[in-house]
């Protein structure tokens, strides 16, 4: 049985969207405190896979996240998992909205509901946690009413506590994707994949980004991401650029593609190629692929015609040019 880590306590949005993937449900969970901890987890080998959010459809990329598998561990992704995000005010049994005087919750949940929090609870001190299921632990252990916590229902659920507003972000379609990460390993691609990098420009100069997005613009492989990072290492303006593209790296496009950029940037690292949780792109990377596949065998037709002879002397061919 494999130990899988994730960002915790038990009743996080987290733990909710690693309980849909059933062969992972079954492993041994173990939950760490915070998401550096999963990731340093399964780099030193203390579980064999890390669960963890990288983005929000309203907040985007969760910057700890992606920071932390661009330049501080050589994890691969392995899969993404996406869920459907509800919050909800949740307190002890009997509570009302009304009388509730403060708010436990993480930035990240308040800053999704704080139109809501405005409108109906305006005088509410918001109090910041590690985690919106600890959010939860701690309504539970208080004996006051007047507290209440921003989280899932899986939370209320686990902690004795009740749904008093449901599904209160200000935004529908709240959307969180998850990653799970390995050591190693690059799973088969299915041909619903993402492949995921980081590229450092070889000089942060006019048309450097042009340069690194021509290459997919040139294989028609579409990009479902790309954000630009501080290195950490330079000063101000020492970007690189993380990448999130359609196809795997058993494509000959997306092989391509990485071949050219660590040939011509500064650096490329790969986070993974993987299944993704949709397949909207299946059909426009088989279309592409089929015509990369043709104009190869083009070039390859055409190159069958090279003479494999010795080819003449430049100096034995001079005495024919003319002379002025």
């Amino acid at each position: 049985m494999n130990r899988v880590g994730f960002f915790g306590p038990f009743g996080t949005f987290t733990e909710q969207a690693l309980r849909t993937q059933r062969d992972l449900a079954d492993q041994e969970l173990v939950p760490f405190p915070t998401v550096p901890d999963v990731l340093d987890a399964v780099s030193a080998g203390a579980v064999e896979l890390g669960f963890v959010p990288l983005e929000n459809s309203i907040e985007g990329m969760v910057n700890f996240t992606q920071d932390a598998l661009a330049f501080e561990h050589e994890l691969l992704i392995q899969r993404e998992v996406v869920l459907d995000v509800e919050h909800c005010v949740v307190a002890k049994p009997g509570a009302s909205l009304a009388g509730i005087k403060l708010l436990h919750s993480i930035p990240i949940a308040t800053a999704q509901c704080h139109q809501y929090i405005r409108a109906n609870l305006p005088d509410v001190e918001i109090h910041p946690v590690s985690s919106t299921a600890e959010a939860a632990r701690l309504v539970g252990d208080s004996d006051d009413s007047s507290v209440a916590a921003l989280s899932p229902r899986v939370a209320a659920a686990r902690y004795g506590l009740e749904v008093l507003a449901a599904d209160v972000a200000d935004h529908a379609g709240n959307q969180t994707r998850f990653v799970v990460v390995a050591r190693e390993g690059v799973p088969a691609p299915t041909g619903h994949d993402r492949t995921g990098l980081v590229v450092y420009q070889r000089a942060n100069e006019p048309g450097s980004l042009l340069s690194i997005l021509g290459e997919f613009a040139a294989r028609r492989i579409n990009l479902s991401n790309l954000v630009s990072r501080p290195t950490k290492a330079g000063g101000l303006g020492d970007y690189c650029f993380i990448i999130y593209a359609e196809g795997h790296i058993a494509d000959e496009l997306i092989a391509d593609a990485l071949r050219d950029l660590h040939a011509k940037q500064g650096g490329v690292k790969f986070l993974g190629s993987y299944p993704t949780a949709d397949d909207g792109a299946h059909s426009a990377r088989q279309h592409a692929d089929a015509r990369w596949r043709h104009a190869d065998d083009w070039m390859r037709s055409l190159r069958g015609n090279i003479t494999r002879g010795t080819p003449p002397q430049v100096d034995s061919l001079r005495k024919f040019r003319r002379t002025d």
